[in-house]
């Protein structure tokens, strides 16, 4: 709900550019997409703060402040006294929204350790992420008619009906639970040498700042998994964005839709959403049964969530030229309509298997690497679709959507890298190897203790046992 929360709002604003238009009093079009551009810049600074503190802080907390920054700009972004107040409280509501799409990939990899488990309920979380955005423009087109202002109070409502659910939102983050428990234990026994792991950690403002705070953004200057997995994530994202500007071109502009029905051109991506949901079960399905007759493949890592990806890049290619090509008034407007679909099969494919893959790779630091890949492809959907008008003014429909196909097709390289050497990627990170270098770190210190006993069993003499009680 968090997640549906902050998607859906997003995209409010797109479906309310006429509205916002009159009411401010606003024509020049670039200015226009400020509402949305900015809600996106905040979901790039945003993670960059939530996913850190929630590995240090633990997740409950982290998400309950944020949904409260994000419910209060979002009333104050219903009540903007002026256009420019509105682009600043869009920028805030997204700093609070970001927390949702950096955070809940971290509590999936808190709660479920079994990769099978950990896959479905990445699954729902990222069928929530492509939904959430298909719902804003028609909802906002319809309901702006009463008033620009309608767009964001119907955000506003949503927000206060997931509030009490918080309540039943325990925290997930282990080493966070086990800091509490430590703190109990110490009052209770008065025993100040119980201490919990993430308590030995530092926590002064120096390190917060270089170290937690830096983490998502050094993961992808020195991860290539993290690297090239927001490269191909931000472009999908972008072209969802850019489909904001270019939907209303297409279908306002060649067949004539008002605000409304051009949101509701949208729904087929929803379509292709839950056709991608059952694929990733039958894939899901068909792993399992590989593992159980004990095929070498099915033990790879890459293999486990990586052949959907492979997959969706044709999806994307295909849509793109379907709907460039079909969007002319001779044709029926169901035809570059339904080009969504497979749109919508290629983006929650590709998102649920590449972000599946950080988290299984990543587990302890998968806020982090989540975050890394939401401050990429935030910022990817806040800068490209300003140019997505004048790409469709210059090349026309066919050619400008064609252009996002291309780049589509240069990106469909991506997984199959990661299906050949993403082993050997993993073992030279040191986010990936950091559970496995602790392991090794305490079996090391395990066994210096069981050799201190060894020696001190080999030293003492049997004439020295006065009693039961010192044996």
């Amino acid at each position: 709900m968090s997640v549906m929360n902050s998607t859906m709002t997003s995209s409010l604003a797109a479906g309310a550019t006429a509205p916002i238009s009159r009411h401010f009093n606003q024509t020049n079009e670039y200015v226009l997409i400020l509402p949305t551009s900015m809600y996106l810049v905040g979901y790039a600074c945003g993670p960059m703060l939530w996913g850190p503190l929630s590995e240090s802080y633990g997740r409950k907390g982290t998400m309950v402040i944020s949904f409260a920054f994000f419910t209060i700009f979002s009333i104050a972004s219903a009540l903007s006294p002026n256009f420019a107040s509105l682009v600043i409280f869009r920028l805030l509501v997204g700093v609070g929204g970001s927390c949702a799409i950096s955070v809940v990939g971290g509590i999936c990899a808190d709660i479920y350790h079994n990769p099978k488990y950990r896959g479905r309920s990445m699954a729902i979380f990222m069928a929530a992420t492509t939904f959430g955005p298909i719902l804003g423009p028609p909802i906002s087109g319809f309901i702006s008619v009463i008033s620009w202002s309608w767009a964001f109070w119907i955000g506003v409502i949503l927000a206060g009906a997931t509030w009490p659910l918080f309540y039943f939102f325990d925290e997930t983050y282990g080493p966070t639970i086990l800091k509490r428990r430590a703190k109990r234990l110490r009052k209770e026994t008065g025993n100040e040498n119980i201490i919990a792991p993430l308590e030995l950690e530092k926590t002064d403002l120096n390190h917060i700042v270089t170290v937690i705070l830096t983490r998502p953004l050094r993961m992808i200057c020195f991860e290539p998994l993290v690297l090239f997995t927001c490269l191909y994530l931000s472009y999908a994202y972008a072209i969802f964005y850019i489909f904001l500007q270019s939907y209303p071109i297409i279908f306002t502009g060649i067949y004539h839709f008002n605000a409304g029905e051009t949101g509701l051109a949208f729904l087929p991506i929803g379509v292709g959403a839950l056709i991608s949901a059952g694929i990733y079960l039958s894939w899901d399905w068909y792993l399992a049964r590989a593992q159980r007759l004990n095929r070498p493949w099915s033990r790879n890592e890459e293999m486990r969530r990586l052949p959907l990806a492979c997959i969706a890049g044709p999806f994307f290619v295909i849509s793109a030229f379907w709907l460039g090509w079909t969007s002319r008034e001779s044709i029926h407007w169901i035809v570059p309509t339904l080009a969504g679909i497979l749109f919508g099969m290629g983006y929650l494919c590709l998102f649920m298997a590449l972000l599946n893959y950080l988290v299984d790779a990543y587990e302890v630091f998968a806020a982090s690497a989540m975050a890394a890949a939401s401050l990429s492809r935030s910022s990817f959907g806040a800068v490209l679709p300003f140019a997505a008008k004048p790409m469709y003014r210059t090349m026309g429909v066919a050619w400008a959507t064609s252009l996002l196909g291309f780049f589509s097709l240069a990106l469909c390289v991506v997984p199959f890298v990661f299906v050949r050497w993403g082993g050997r990627m993993r073992d030279r990170s040191q986010f990936c190897q950091y559970l496995r270098r602790k392991k090794r770190e305490e079996e090391k210190e395990q066994e210096k203790e069981r050799e201190g006993l060894r020696k001190k069993r080999v030293m003492v003499k049997p004439n020295e046992f006065k009693g039961k009680e010192d044996v």
